[in-house]
Parts: C-alpha cells; structure tokens; sequence
C-alpha cells in the first residue's frame, strides 16, 4: 500500500507546474494517466513525468472528448492547465465533468488564476512571482532583482501548490461525497510563499532594502563566500552559538571583530570572512566544519548533490532508467512510495479495462 493507493488521476498535458504537482501525486502512490496531444508529448519524457501511464487524445475531436469523459467517469482527480475558459469551451469543463462524475476534483493550473484583470493574460514564472511580490526582495544590494530560476513560481508556488489543494479536496471529499474546483494560480502560491517576510515586515524586522536584511544576504554571518578554488561556502550562523562555531572554524577571534549585532560593523566582518574563506579549497573549508556546529555548508550544484554523503546515507537521490532524480518526498512510515518508473503508453481501453477490474 501506499499513502495515495486507489487514487486516479487524469492529467491534461502541460508543462512544469502541472507536470510537476502530479508527478508529486504519482511518488504518492495515485495511480495518474496523462493525455498527450497528437504528435507525441509537448517535450521529451524526463524526471517530472515518472509514474505515469500516457494516452493520446486529440481533445479537438468529438472522439477524443469521449474518451476524455470515459476516463473522467471513473477518475478521482482531473488536473488541466488551460488559460480560463478554454477547457468549458471544448467541452469537458467542471460543468460538464461534474454531470457525469459528482465527486471529481477538478484541478485548474494556471499562472493569474481563473478570474482578475490578468487572467487571460500569457505570462511565466519571472511575470507571476514579480506581481506577487517574491521577486523583488531577491538579489544584492544596489542590484536588480535576481530570478531563482523557475523555482518559486511554477514548482514551490505552482505545482507544490496544486498538489496540496488536490490533496485537501479529497480529503474534505470524504465528508461530503463531492468535488469541487481546485483553483491553483502560481501569484496566489507565489504571494504565499511571502508570508514570513510580510510578518517581518509588520513586525519591523525587515527595515532594509534588497540584500540589506538579516536573511537576504545582508548579514555577514548568513551568506555565502568563494573558496579558493572557485566553489562557495554556505554560512547560516544565526544564532549567537552557531556564530561563536564559524568564528572558531575560521580561526577568528570575537574581540578583534566588529560586533556581530552593529550592523555599521558589516562590511567589515564581511571583508574578515571573506578574506578567510578564499584562503583554503571548498572541500578543505567542508572538513573544517565537518565537525563544528556552525551551520556551514558547502554549496553543492544539482550535479554534486546527489554524491553528498548525507543524500546518499537518506537516497535523497534516485537512478531512474539511467537518470538521477531526487527521490518521492516526504517520507512515510507505513505507507512507503514506490520507487518511480519512467512514464509508460498505453491506450483508454487498457486504463478503463484496469480501473474498472479495480473497482
């Protein structure tokens, strides 16, 4: 068993956001069945499309939109990522899906949500984080706004999102027998990202500009520093202990350095960090603080990550068909994810003689 085992899926083919939250479903243990348009997926397969059994439906065609319905019948979840109106105008909108299924979550992915002025406007992530007001702060002082790149929008905004309103609406489904409209929007997500800042907003414990806070890279003592051979420590020493570790680590002395609350004294211990950690290689700074309390850390690339001792001791990291991917997360006691697969074709037939044998 697994935690989502009997749960179906029926996935409209889009890209990231959608594709994303549904593989999150499929590591789940639902059982997800993705609708490709004619002439194959909108990109080639790869680590967000795991899990999945594949159909191919021209949705233009009064036959595809039949088959659609054949499928939705026996689904739990419908996830698309249309722009508003366009799935009622093909004919297989909540409307019509709610008719011949009463209990289906019908998922909507988009980018301004389903109603406002920008709702039918194109946009990508850079567009729906900059009006949520999470690009903004990202970046060095004095510079312009720093994309991370598609991140916070389309995946921890979107998808993350998506999933967590699928989630939510099966669970209140247990109570009242129906579904409902999951209106996923990646500015809603994007915005919600925020609400730590906006409480040190209110709070008044982000009085700078951009890179001028204590967690933006503002502070010295939560930054990270070039190494002498090109690579970067991360330091996150908040705390007064975690502080007193990184200057031992470093071989500094407290008494010789500006205090580490006078934010005057900044650029100063800023430059003395600075100064040490181009002195020795990453891996060489790695050991150093392998065994001090520091809340140091090397900064790893998505290439070097999965051969970190700590990822391989948890198989954070996984080979799938000869591709490394990170693993199903969270992580579950009772119900364990199985480990995933790469997506596999098959037609209506085969998925609704498989769901229906199910039943």
């Amino acid at each position: 068993m697994t935690a989502l085992q009997g749960v179906r899926v029926v996935e409209l083919a889009g890209l990231a956001p959608g594709p994303f939250g549904c593989m999150i479903l499929a590591d789940l243990g639902a059982d997800v069945v993705r609708v490709d348009r004619p002439g194959g997926p909108l990109l080639p397969d790869g680590p967000l499309d795991r899990g999945r059994r594949t159909v191919t439906l021209d949705l233009k065609t009064e036959a595809g939109r039949a088959d659609l319905m054949r499928l939705v019948e026996h689904a739990d979840v419908l996830v698309e990522g249309y722009r508003p109106g366009v799935a009622e105008r093909l004919g297989f909108g909540p409307a019509e899906c709610r008719t011949i299924n009463p209990g289906l979550v019908y998922a909507r992915m988009t980018g301004w949500g389903q109603d406002g002025p920008l709702a039918e406007r194109a946009g990508h992530d850079i567009d729906y984080i900059a009006v949520a007001g999470a690009l903004e702060p990202l970046g060095r002082a004095g510079q312009r706004p720093h994309a991370p790149i598609n991140l916070l929008g389309d995946f921890a905004g979107g998808g993350m999102l998506l999933a967590v309103g699928v989630l939510a609406a099966l669970l209140e489904r247990t109570r009242s027998g129906l579904g409902q409209v999951v209106d996923a929007a990646m500015v809603d997500g994007s915005a919600l990202l925020t609400t730590f800042l906006h409480g040190m907003i209110g709070g008044g414990a982000w009085p700078g500009g951009r890179g001028a806070n204590l967690l933006d890279g503002g502070a010295p003592f939560y930054d990270t520093y070039e190494t002498a051979d090109g690579g970067f420590m991360a330091v996150g020493a908040l705390e007064p202990p975690f502080y007193q570790a990184l200057l031992s680590g470093l071989g500094l002395q407290d008494e010789e350095l500006p205090g580490r609350d006078d934010q005057s004294g900044w650029p100063e211990l800023r430059d003395r960090f600075a100064s040490r950690f181009a002195s020795r290689s990453r891996d060489e700074w790695t050991e150093v603080f392998a065994g001090l309390d520091a809340c140091v850390a090397p900064v790893l690339s998505p290439a070097e990550a999965p051969a970190h001792p700590h990822n391989r001791a948890r198989r954070t990291f996984l080979d799938v068909a000869g591709v490394t991917q990170p693993a199903p997360a969270p992580r579950f006691g009772r119900t364990p994810a199985r480990e995933p697969q790469p997506p596999a074709a098959a037609t209506v037939a085969e998925v609704l003689d498989d769901w229906t044998a199910r039943n």
